[in-house]
């Protein structure tokens, strides 16, 4: 991981924690769905159907 142009040693710490929980979230969804999740832009649409069903564009919309 590099450091950002002016990160503290707390922010750093909360990112590397944020990182290890979101890959961690991943790796339960990936089992309980049985398959990989998908990468890039497929990955931003199907992360967000799965927290409520609606895709990125249509919550853009309103």
């Amino acid at each position: 991981m590099s450091k950002a142009k002016g990160s503290t040693p707390q922010g750093d710490a909360s990112a590397k924690g944020l990182k290890e929980s979101t890959e961690k979230e991943e790796r339960r969804i990936e089992r309980q769905k049985g398959s990989p999740l998908a990468k890039g832009a497929a990955r931003v649409e199907e992360r967000s159907k799965s927290s409520d069903g609606r895709s990125a564009g249509d919550k853009q919309k309103s």
